[in-house]
């Protein structure tokens, strides 16, 4: 039997083979797959392989490819209950997890309508999206311990969640089993918007009270209208999302920088547009280096894509590229949101 490629398993479609590949379809599954694989050396979980970028070498290691389902909701005995609580498998792809909410008229996260990848990673990176993070529903995991081979649940204040960051990504090693979540229960007025392009984009003002089910159909059509949402035939699809996360710097440093780049409050410190600093160190939409066959999205600055043959050497080519720009003309240094497996961006 030859070797998983994993170029096959990531929406980025690079990276080599893998030593072994071990698919969980049930919870039982995962923890047993889980517990073997933790005995290698090198190990990895995979989920949607949406915020992945393999190495052409491949990864000498166990991978456990989560495919585990299962949504079960808990409404609350007392009739004048506001909320409902969710449990997921690890394993259910998020999308159509986020379009059961809303067919449910369950609210909280409609805005994140078309982030792919699966249930179990959205806490790793505490995603988000249009004015929402998943901190603001998630109320803890289930989770398998790596260190310890124990199963236990972990509330969401010990996850430490952040921008696109959290304990399970850096410095708990483990497998999320489950996710749970208290959501709203959608009323006659809607959710409100809280996202400036969204609303605009709805013609209402910041804050207005819109049905979820709107709320979705219209980021499903922004995040379309910027190859954020997974299409075969749209090679601007075929990529890890947004590779940077907006950089976070103090309030001297965003003095420096030109009175028109977009910043918002983030604690004491300013969030910058990474998107707006690619673009305006000149690095523009489909560019890609001579010869390569990764360029930059032609819908959005903020995905490196694959069009059709890349490597993964030549996607960390291109990803140090717009790094090296950007900070030479700015002094701003761009960090990768994907997890890079093998020594690719140094």
């Amino acid at each position: 039997m030859s070797e998983p490629v994993l170029a096959d398993l990531t929406t980025l479609r690079v990276g080599g083979a893998a030593t072994r590949l071990l698919t969980a379809e049930t919870t039982d599954e995962l923890v047993a797959h889980a517990l073997d694989a933790f005995g290698d050396h090198e190990w990895l979980v995979l989920g949607g392989g949406s915020n992945l970028l393999v190495a052409d070498q491949g990864f000498d290691g166990t991978v456990v490819l989560v495919r585990t389902t299962g949504v079960d909701a808990d409404r609350d005995a007392d009739r004048d209950a506001d909320g409902v609580t969710v449990r997921v498998a690890a394993g259910e792809p998020w999308d159509p997890f986020v379009a059961t909410t809303v067919a449910n008229g369950w609210t909280g996260l409609e805005a994140l309508s078309g982030i792919p990848g699966t249930v179990g990673a959205s806490p790793v990176q505490n995603i988000g999206a249009y004015g929402v993070e998943l901190a603001d529903v998630l109320t803890r995991v289930e989770f398998l311990d790596a260190a310890t081979g124990e199963r236990a649940w972990l509330p969401a204040a010990e996850l430490a969640l952040g921008y696109r960051t959290s304990t399970l990504k850096h410095g708990r090693r483990g497998v999320v089993l489950t996710v749970e979540f208290r959501l709203g229960l959608a009323g006659e007025h809607g959710v409100p918007v809280r996202y400036a392009q969204l609303a605009g984009s709805l013609g209402v003002d910041l804050g207005a009270l819109v049905p979820p089910t709107t709320v979705r159909d219209e980021v499903l059509r922004l995040r379309g209208s910027k190859g954020m949402v997974l299409d075969g035939d749209d090679h601007d699809t075929w990529s890890a999302g947004s590779f940077f996360t907006n950089p976070i710097v103090s309030p001297a440093f965003a003095e420096t920088l030109p009175a028109d780049a977009p910043r918002w409050p983030a604690g004491d410190d300013v969030k910058l547009s990474a998107a707006w600093l690619i673009e305006h160190a000149g690095v523009h939409r489909g560019y890609a280096v001579p010869g390569s066959r990764a360029a930059i999205s032609s819908k959005h600055t903020l995905a490196l894509t694959n069009r059709g043959g890349a490597t993964a050497a030549q996607v960390a080519e291109l990803a140090r590229f717009v790094q090296v720009t950007v900070l030479n003309r700015f002094g701003v240094s761009l960090v990768p949101e994907p997890v890079v497996v093998g020594d690719l961006l140094g």
